[in-house]
């Protein structure tokens, strides 16, 4: 029976002193941080795009550990809607219903455990879409989830 107990007793010992607490693991709880306020940043705020023009755009990422995702939305605003996550606004056109709007979404992947990272996305404004005003959203994902996005106002005109 004492050999039972210490067998029992050591193999808890052993169990407990394989597992970690929290205390031991360093978490990752800052967001990553995503920019197009600099020079070369691309669109700011109320910018206008002719059709048919081909643009670069373009933004920083940053995370303390290391970015996994980015996504570039591109969609109508021609029913005034706005994103938690705006800073300015630009004047609006009247309220319409689209008919061929333009809409760019992607999404891209990040490999290695970059810190930094800037978005250089060339996209074609088709020559047939509606013109008026559109939102631009730029997001950006780390490795353990934590997401960040700006949105700006900009028009798409002839």
């Amino acid at each position: 029976m004492k050999k039972i107990n210490f067998i029992l007793f050591a193999a808890s010992l052993f169990v407990l002193s394989a597992c970690s607490s929290d205390n031991d693991t360093i978490k990752d709880e800052e967001k990553p941080t995503i920019t197009i306020n600099y020079d070369g940043g691309f669109p700011q705020v109320c910018e206008s795009l002719q059709r048919g023009e081909t643009y670069t755009f373009r933004a920083r990422l940053a995370d303390n550990e290391a970015l996994a995702s980015y996504s570039l939305d591109l969609h109508h605003n021609f029913d005034h809607h706005t994103h938690d996550d705006q800073g300015a606004t630009c004047s609006l056109d009247a309220k319409k219903e689209s008919v061929n709007p333009f809409i760019y979404m992607e999404n891209f992947s990040l490999d290695g455990a970059r810190k930094e990272f800037e978005i250089e996305i060339k996209i074609l404004i088709p020559s047939d879409i509606d013109t008026g005003d559109y939102h631009c959203s730029f997001s950006v994902t780390d490795e353990v989830g934590w997401q960040s996005r700006t949105s700006v106002d900009i028009k798409i005109v002839d």
